[in-house]
């Protein structure tokens, strides 16, 4: 065996003084090697090294790689995908059924199924290419003897789905570009409409469809403005938010939800100051005014039934709005044309107060929905069993399941597992429980983070302090 002044000593023939330098990472593995510990002939006189370190590394590395493809087997194979497939019901035997509370269960449960299948092909496609990327220096010599198919995708995991989930995300992402390109367009040809109908009207609720149309615009351009935001990949925005953007799109719908309210509160201000006089004239809308809003109520119609399928916050938005532009848009046409032919002058300013009254509480239904999101609202209980089922397809892997919770960081929701292993685990085994669980998590749609914590006690404190939000 090498002597311990083998490490240190030096055989210049020029002096007899011992090299102090401490030991750089090359040489440590010249001599865990057996090789001679410099280039330059010194120290050639010392005994080989024995190899049995070497050979220790490479025992380690293959009982880890074996566990690893044991996690494999019992995660791939552990779910008969068609045998949950016998549980679907059909189109002809949902129309079939008369009773709509038996119906609308097996509609759930066909959803249900959906989202089970959904979780199961996305553990399956996931976890082996996410096994496979740990470890790449078993040898600790501080090079990467091999690399796993994450580190070739720089870490994004939406390159491991399945293919058919790849392409029905791809098109949804498409399809939400182009609503929203083709909101911008419509509503800029819209509002020029409108404010040539508004100039040659005196119409109030002819004003308030064209402040409308202005704020469609402003919305649009704010949808517009926060999505090319989110999808930027600058190294500075990746510095300033390590995390992600997307909590942009909410923060902006929730901004134009604020502007919406106020701006319309203003009409109903200005509808209520027209009748307090309790007299006036009908007049009656031009032909231009008439056909500046027939335009907008067919224009909007086909966006709306365009953008409903898309279930996008920022879409979903902008189909709310179409849908309330139809509603605003017809009733605008409506009131003054009554209130003319039948001469009530006070019709009109009242309509426009009732439709702004109408979009105050649409919009400020929106805006409660985005503040509670962004504060932390607990996720729905169909995403929450679908989580569950999530941590159903790593129960091969663990003890038992401590606590899974889910909630809102914006659209996006982040969920915590609490797993609970065997206390003699060792470190290897449950990072790769944990790791694996949590990339599979964040292969979800709805999933923009997700955090695992190991336990070996049920009966341990949560993990968090109760009083964490006061301190």
């Amino acid at each position: 065996m090498v002597g311990k002044n083998a490490f240190f000593s030096s055989g210049s023939s020029q002096s007899g003084a011992r090299d102090s330098r401490p030991l750089s990472s090359s040489n440590r593995s010249d001599l865990e090697s057996g090789q001679n510990g410099h280039a330059n002939g010194r120290n050639g006189d010392a005994k080989p090294r024995p190899k049995i370190w070497r050979y220790h590394d490479g025992d380690n590395t293959a009982m880890e790689d074996k566990q690893r493809e044991d996690m494999k087997k019992k995660l791939l194979e552990g779910i008969d995908r068609y045998g949950l497939e016998s549980f679907r019901k059909s189109d002809d035997e949902l129309k079939a059924m008369k009773n709509k509370k038996v119906r609308q269960f097996y509609e759930q449960q066909n959803q249900r199924l959906n989202d089970w299948l959904e979780v199961d092909a996305i553990v399956m496609a996931v976890a082996d290419d996410i096994l496979e990327s740990f470890d790449p220096d078993p040898d600790r010599d501080g090079d990467q003897e091999r690399t796993g198919a994450l580190q070739h995708q720089a870490g994004n995991i939406q390159s491991f789905l399945p293919e058919d989930e790849k392409e029905k995300r791809e098109k949804a992402n498409y399809r939400a570009k182009w609503a929203i390109n083709i909101n911008v367009i419509a509503n800029i040809i819209l509002l020029i409409g409108k404010i040539v109908a508004a100039f040659s009207s005196g119409s109030l609720s002819l004003v308030a469809s064209l402040v409308d149309s202005t704020l469609d615009l402003l919305c649009t351009l704010i949808v517009f403005t926060t999505n090319r935001l989110v999808q930027w990949r600058l190294d500075s925005l990746q510095r300033n938010f390590p995390v992600g953007r997307k909590r942009l799109e909410p923060l902006g719908i929730l901004v134009f939800s604020i502007i919406m309210i106020i701006s319309f509160a203003q009409i109903l201000q200005e509808s209520v100051q027209k009748i307090i006089p309790l007299h006036g004239t009908a007049e009656p809308l031009p032909w231009v005014a008439v056909g500046a809003l027939l335009a907008t109520v067919i224009v909007k119609g086909i966006i709306w039934f365009g953008c409903a399928p898309i279930k996008t916050t920022q879409v979903q938005a902008l189909a709310q709005d179409c849908k309330t532009d139809v509603v605003f848009n017809t009733l605008s046409l409506l009131f003054p044309f009554i209130g003319y032919k039948a001469s009530i002058w006070w019709l009109d300013p009242a309509g426009a107060g009732f439709l702004s009254l109408l979009i105050i509480y649409d919009w400020g239904t929106t805006c409660f929905e985005n503040v509670t999101r962004l504060s932390g609202q607990g996720a729905d209980m169909t995403l929450q069993k679908k989580l569950l089922y999530m941590a159903y397809r790593f129960a091969p892997l663990v003890e038992g399941f401590k606590n899974v919770v889910s909630y809102h960081a914006g659209d996006g929701v982040w969920v915590e597992f609490d797993i609970l292993m065997d206390e003699k685990t060792n470190l290897h085994h449950s990072h790769d429980v944990a790791e694996t669980l949590q990339y599979c998590c964040e292969g979800l749609d709805e999933v923009d983070r997700a955090f695992v914590m190991t336990d070996y006690s049920s009966s341990g404190p949560s993990g968090h302090a109760e009083d964490a939000e006061t301190t």
